[in-house]
């Protein structure tokens, strides 16, 4: 038998194996939930990976952010000149730049009012809650409110939570968590944020 030979038939029993797994999955008929969260690069442009890929499918789609505040980013420049995406920076900036526990809280529960308005609505295919797990983190948020705001949600919304730390309670509750691993990072070399990939 040669090489290519074996290898055919090598691949046809992986391609039967996996037409049966997939004959067996169901679709949920809802949105799902996931999280990504973990202390390396990449949560939220994950989820902007997302929405491109919803847009593909003319899905309508909504952003709410949590923590950025003014900061200007490539990704919303983007999005405003698409002009197809709903987007909400909430925020007032990082937590060491507010220095006002109070004014934070009040700024995530705005935004997770904001949040909970459009997953009820119907109007969206998914909405992403971008640093909400640093709300959470903070305890500027309670798990048990966040999750009571996702189960409310309409039957077609999914829902992307960003932001390290998630909580465990929301990481139970979700479809999909992806833990981002850090194995290298410029910043530990001395080099500064990057327009254009880290912002």
């Amino acid at each position: 038998m040669t090489d290519d030979t074996d290898h055919k038939q090598q691949m046809q029993k992986v391609q039967a194996k996996q037409r049966e797994r997939v004959a067996e999955l169901q679709d949920p008929e809802q949105g799902l939930v996931l999280v990504h969260t973990g202390n390396g690069k990449g949560k939220s442009s994950s989820a902007f990976g997302v929405i491109v890929r919803a847009l593909g499918w003319k899905q309508k789609v909504g952003v709410v952010q949590f923590i950025k505040g003014k900061w200007i980013t490539g990704e919303r420049q983007f999005f405003d000149k698409l002009g197809t995406v709903t987007w909400h920076t909430m925020g007032e900036g990082f937590t060491w730049d507010t220095q006002d526990k109070d004014r934070d809280i009040a700024a995530a529960e705005a935004a997770f009012a904001k949040g909970c308005e459009m997953m009820a609505s119907g109007e969206y295919d998914l909405i992403v809650m971008d640093e909400i797990n640093i709300a959470l983190r903070y305890d500027y948020l309670s798990v048990e409110n966040v999750i009571a705001g996702l189960e409310a949600r309409n039957k077609r919304t999914g829902v992307i939570l960003t932001g390290r730390d998630a909580k465990p309670e929301l990481c139970d509750y979700a479809d999909l968590v992806t833990e981002m691993t850090e194995v290298k990072h410029p910043f530990h070399n001395g080099i500064k944020a990057q327009r254009g990939v880290d912002f």
